[in-house]
């Protein structure tokens, strides 16, 4: 059996890569809907080698749609996913709107694929932030092996997870440095090329940024609400991909050499071993384009009990975003 699949906010980065990753993975769909605004419509997007031409969302009926795969922004999203999960479409939201909503099942299938039978409260299945995304990923095996009790986390965040006009400005600000231009910002508060940035989203009143909230709520949702987070979220001058540098403290001891065999034998990790001679860790830029979360530079943390530090690194707009959305509405197919 196929199914009627609508693409939200498909002319967008994520929207883009949905497309490419229904297509790539053969999803069982019949039919392949773009939406976006009414500014968009019209324009060609390609499903494979198809063109499709972009419908307007606020006009488009979401009767007889079966999966909506969702990206076109939180506020769009909070008006519309309602009214097509009201239509009779499962919506998979990859917007920050329903996260949070404690009738709305936060998704990673490797993780909490079992949390699937709670999206007919609403309809709705909320895909994870990017960041917290690989995170989970790659803890989920320590925390079932050894218990997690408290993770710091230091991130190294693409500038895509803005979107594309931050993908521009940084391909802007480069190119007129070596101009001896003086470098234009809007999307970012401060220069992003040849810089870093220790904000990602907005600040909130205790201090930390949304996106730092984020990692913490969502982890917590996730995986396990005993689990203490401690983000600091980073913006660097990197086009696609986000890195993170992890410390775990366990309740059991867990050595590397442990976790590495496990890892090896979880489906959406990939271990890169260290080897002191060739430098064997994995980087933001090698992973462009790959499905699973990566890890590297795997060792013990002698300073706290049971400590152990890994990097983390994977495709944000494909495992944090994109595929991770395709995959819930895999496991939605499966689940019956």
């Amino acid at each position: 059996m196929g199914y009627k699949v609508a693409i939200a906010g498909a002319t967008g980065n994520v929207g883009q890569e949905l497309l490419n990753i229904v297509h790539e993975r053969n999803f069982p769909a019949d039919e392949v809907v773009a939406l976006a605004s009414s500014r968009s419509v019209g324009k060609e997007v390609y499903y494979g080698d198809t063109p499709i031409k972009v419908q307007d969302m606020a006009k488009f009926d979401f009767k007889g749609t079966d999966i909506v795969l969702s990206s076109p922004g939180a506020k769009v999203s909070a008006q519309y996913s309602p009214i097509a999960a009201k239509a009779g479409a499962v919506v998979i939201d990859n917007t920050s709107q329903f996260r949070m909503d404690p009738d709305v099942p936060l998704i990673v299938p490797e993780v909490n694929p079992q949390a699937i039978k709670e999206h007919t409260k609403k309809n709705i299945i909320a895909n994870p932030n990017c960041s917290t995304i690989q995170m989970v990923v790659a803890l989920k095996p320590i925390h079932e092996a050894a218990t997690i009790k408290r993770v710091v986390v230091s991130t190294y965040q693409a500038v895509s997870g803005s979107g594309k006009a931050a993908m521009d400005e940084l391909f802007n600000q480069t190119k007129g440095i070596y101009m001896n231009k003086f470098p234009e910002f809007s999307v970012y508060p401060k220069q992003i090329a040849f810089n870093t940035i220790p904000q990602v989203d907005v600040f909130m009143d205790d201090g930390m940024t949304k996106e730092e909230w984020k990692m913490v709520v969502e982890t917590k949702k996730i995986l396990d609400p005993a689990i203490e987070v401690c983000a600091s979220c980073v913006r660097v001058p990197v086009f696609i991909s986000h890195a993170e540098m992890v410390n775990v403290e366990m309740e059991n001891e867990l050595l590397p050499k442990e976790i590495t065999d496990i890892w090896r034998e979880f489906d959406g990790v990939t271990v890169i071993d260290v080897d002191n001679e060739d430098l064997s860790y994995i980087t933001q830029k090698e992973v462009q384009g790959e499905d699973d979360v990566y890890v590297s530079r795997i060792r013990k943390d002698p300073t706290v009990k049971n400590g152990l530090n890994f990097w983390c690194v994977s495709d944000n707009l494909r495992k944090g975003a994109a595929l991770n959305t395709v995959q819930i509405a895999e496991l939605l197919i499966k689940e019956g």
